[in-house]
């Protein structure tokens, strides 16, 4: 089993970012980074497909999670990965509970980090008719 929950977009990568970053802020999230591997890769000659990681949270749920376990901070704040693999755009984050399986954490104190759940799902939500 993997460690993360993929999910396919029924959209193109940058509509797929787009609505992903427009749905963390509507969770009341702050993006703190956007990683776009794709560039970096041009940027050195290279050629990759479109890969962004965006990276955010809600000091409100990652900082308890910090001081109940300092090292989690390794994992901290949230990421979610989007990037082309042929013809699919996919979406991949790392499930929460193996976080809390790492580091010993009970679900009352990860329960913050299952809203990723939530924004992908809410991304990439087929348009209605």
């Amino acid at each position: 089993m993997s460690d993360l929950e993929t999910w396919i977009s029924p959209y193109g990568h940058a509509e797929t970012v787009r609505r992903l970053e427009q749905e963390i802020g509507a969770r009341g999230a702050t993006i703190y980074g956007r990683v776009d591997h794709a560039a970096n890769a041009a940027s050195v000659g290279m050629h990759m497909p479109p890969t962004v990681v965006l990276i955010f949270g809600n000091p409100r749920g990652g900082t308890p999670i910090m001081l109940s376990v300092p090292a989690a901070a390794y994992d901290m704040p949230a990421r979610i990965l989007v990037r082309e693999a042929g013809s699919e755009v996919l979406v991949e984050y790392r499930r929460p509970e193996l976080l809390a399986a790492a580091f010993g954490l009970d679900a009352e104190t990860v329960a913050p980090l299952q809203v990723i759940g939530g924004i992908v799902q809410a991304a990439v939500a087929p348009p209605t008719p």
